[in-house]
C-alpha cells in the first residue's frame, strides 16, 4: 500500500507530445547533406544542409527516434554520416524554424527507412489535430 502511495507522488519522466510540438498537417521534404547525427536518448537528431525553393542552403535538425526503437527498424549508429547525401520525410515543429521529426529517410544506399515512432501515432490518427 505505501509502495502504491509514493510511486503516485513520484515525478514521472517528461515526454513530449508529438500534437504537441509538430505540424502533421504540413508534410515536408528535405534533400540535403548530413552534417551531423547525434546517436543519443531520448532520441535521435540529424542535422543536414538542405537547399530551400529560392537555392539557399539552410541547416536543418531533423529529430528520430530513440536509438533502441531505431535499431529495430535497420538503424545503427553508421547508418548515417557527415557529408551522406539523403532525403527526409517528415513534418515541420510548430514554433522553431528548420526543426522537423523525420518520419523517414531515403539513404544514400537507396533504403528508405522510418526514423520515428510518431508513425503510429500518424497512420493511427493519433497524430493529427
Amino acid at each position: 500500500m505505501c509502495a502504491a502511495v509514493f510511486a503516485t507522488v513520484l515525478p514521472l519522466p517528461a515526454h513530449h507530445s508529438f500534437i504537441a510540438e509538430y505540424d502533421s498537417g504540413k508534410p515536408l521534404s528535405l534533400t540535403g547533406i548530413v552534417t551531423r547525427v547525434q546517436w543519443m536518448n531520448p532520441h535521435i537528431w540529424i542535422y543536414i544542409d538542405a537547399k530551400d525553393a529560392g537555392g539557399t542552403i539552410v541547416p536543418w535538425q531533423c529529430e528520430g527516434g530513440s536509438p533502441s526503437g531505431l535499431s529495430h527498424m535497420g538503424w545503427n549508429k553508421n547508418t548515417l554520416k557527415a557529408g551522406d547525401h539523403i532525403s527526409i520525410e517528415g513534418f515541420p515543429a510548430k514554433d522553431m524554424a528548420h526543426t522537423c521529426i523525420a518520419r523517414s529517410a531515403k539513404l544514400p544506399d537507396g533504403r528508405q527507412l522510418f526514423s520515428s515512432s510518431s508513425d503510429e501515432a500518424i497512420a493511427s490518427g493519433r497524430g493529427k489535430k
